[in-house]
């Protein structure tokens, strides 16, 4: 039975989880905040790449965790 929390990379998934449900708050909160304060389009740009630069890493993880999980499924 193998164990889903404990592990190296169960870990490694809650922390992409994370990155991903941290970028879209921070990404909807500068949307919001550019709304509201009436930022310049060039302003609320930067946060959009800096959100896609999050969602980036964020699925560079996800890739990493799932080439390592393919090569430990061989392992067994």
């Amino acid at each position: 039975m193998t164990q889903h929390g404990n592990t190296d990379q169960g870990r490694s998934g809650q922390r992409t989880a994370l990155i991903v449900a941290g970028t879209g708050v921070f990404w909807i909160l500068a949307n919001l905040f550019g709304a509201e304060y009436g930022w310049s389009n060039r302003t609320r740009a930067l946060f959009d790449l800096a959100a896609l630069a999050g969602f980036g890493f964020a699925m560079w993880q996800t890739y990493q965790l799932w080439r390592a999980r393919q090569h430990d499924k061989g392992d067994q």
